[in-house]
């Protein structure tokens, strides 16, 4: 009997019925399941209450991890008993240790004939670098750790974890220290929600003690509140690039792409509230050159929030920072969003060729051609902040406080120099306020010593009062 070609009419709508179905299925349970971990918090007031809370961080999230490597290779060579045998690594994980934002990374042996010569007393020092003042320090143990990923055989660390859990698939491994400095190795372990392969997220923490080789296993829930990275910023990425792009549906993703939205190239990281977070920007699938908001990500529960605010996406704020200084050749890094004086902000830092930061910039999301330059955050601030008065973005503040008047003895006087101007501190009996006298604007106080009488109309300051008249008697 004649064999027939094609396909029959089952297996024709198993493919052509059953399998779009399908598709459509599993895009739609995965939806499900990054939405229920996005929480959108689009209110303009929380950016003022984030840039209080970034305010005090900003100079060290600016930092980026090739100062890290630069600071860490310079710590090493300083070190003349171990720069022979060991060498940093390149890890440089960011964490929250003690408040301050910090990066650490494990020395390596240098060759394999140096961990033939030092393998039974393993790694003995990490390197801790604080990313706000850029002190950095090489960390000795009382025991080496063993346990780390220069090591050869069973006591690399990616092959110890595989003995110890064979059937687990980890993520990236981080290095991380706890509260007492005590070196970790945190390993994710990916959970797959659709399939074999689909839908990936975390399921459980492996962490793993780098000098004795201990592990414990940890529910995502129940990690402890020292380790920062359980989901890598990639990773997070991708999950609200899933949302952003398949949360009306898959075949709106595919074809009017109605509210589509994707992550902007590159993100950056906070250290709030004792925990990391990864901040990144977000835009329309379309690839215009223009943000609708910016997304924060929790990287040890993958809380995530996001905020709205329209204006130029980070590259164009790159360039144009860099423009302002194209002639010394400074480079850019990714930059962070703040609220400064009620303006949505980036705040960027500006390296030179050693990978150093020479410089500040803050440029005006809405208006990006608004760059200040300052060479101290406190300095790029003020001058952004006067540029905003310039071009009319801001009016300055109107001074409502009362004139009062006051005629005592001088019992203390004292002079100090702000901002280049002299300044005369008095104290009058019967007033425990202090008086402000500007030298610019009435040179007279020169005259004054203690036991004069004087008479000054004034407005009140929250530390000291400053003086608006003055005369002496």
């Amino acid at each position: 009997m004649r064999k027939r070609s094609g396909l029959s009419r089952t297996q024709f709508l198993v493919q052509w019925v059953a399998l779009p179905v399908l598709v459509i299925v599993s895009a739609a349970m995965f939806v499900g399941l990054v939405r229920n971990q996005v929480s959108i918090a689009a209110k303009q007031q929380e950016l003022q209450s984030l840039k209080n809370q970034l305010a005090a961080q900003v100079t060290e999230n600016a930092e980026l991890s090739g100062t890290a490597a630069l600071l860490g290779d310079r710590k090493m060579g300083s070190m003349v008993d171990m720069v022979s045998q060991f060498e940093a690594d390149d890890i440089y994980s960011q964490i929250n240790y003690k408040d301050n934002p910090v990066r650490v990374t494990p020395l390596r042996y240098a060759s394999v004939i140096k961990w033939f010569t030092n393998r039974s007393e393993g790694i003995p020092a990490y390197i801790r670098i604080n990313m706000a003042n850029q002190n950095t320090e090489l960390v000795k143990l009382d025991k080496g750790m063993k346990y780390v990923n220069s090591e050869y055989f069973n006591r690399n660390i990616y092959r110890h974890l595989r003995f110890v859990h064979p059937t687990y698939i980890y993520g990236d491994l981080s290095f991380e220290i706890d509260d007492d400095g005590v070196p970790y190795w945190i390993a994710p372990v990916k959970k797959y929600n659709i399939g074999l392969f689909g839908g990936e997220t975390i399921g459980k923490v492996v962490i793993c003690n780098a000098i004795t080789g201990e592990t414990t296993t940890y529910k995502t829930t129940d990690v402890p509140e020292w380790v920062d990275r359980v989901y890598s910023a990639d990773l997070l990425v991708n999950l609200f690039d899933y949302y952003g792009t398949l949360k009306h549906g898959f075949f709106n993703s595919v074809l009017s792409q109605k509210d589509c939205l994707k992550t902007t190239d590159g993100y950056n990281y906070l250290a709030l509230d004792d925990d990391v977070w990864m901040y990144t920007g977000v835009t329309s699938v379309n690839g215009d050159q223009s943000n609708v908001g910016f997304v924060l990500s929790n990287q040890r529960t993958m809380e995530t929030k996001y905020y709205e605010c329209e204006g130029a996406t980070e590259a164009s704020a790159m360039s144009s920072a860099e423009g302002q200084v194209q002639n010394l050749k400074y480079t850019a890094t990714f930059p962070l969003l703040l609220n400064i004086s009620g303006e949505p902000t980036y705040f960027i830092a500006l390296k030179d060729d050693a990978g150093l930061v020479k410089k500040y910039a803050m440029v005006n999301v809405q208006k990006y051609q608004i760059v200040a330059i300052g060479d101290s955050v406190s300095q790029c601030e003020d001058n952004y902040l006067n540029l905003l008065l310039s071009n009319g973005v801001k009016e300055e503040a109107k001074d409502d406080r009362e004139i009062e008047t006051i005629t005592g003895e001088i019992t203390k006087i004292a002079q100090a120099v702000i901002d280049g101007t002299s300044h005369y501190y008095l104290m009058i009996d019967g007033s425990e306020d202090i008086f402000d006298v500007s030298v610019v604007d009435y040179i007279d106080v020169v005259r004054c010593e203690a036991g004069q009488t004087v008479t000054m109309e004034y407005k009140k300051g929250e530390k000291a009062d400053t003086v608006v008249s003055l005369k002496i008697k």
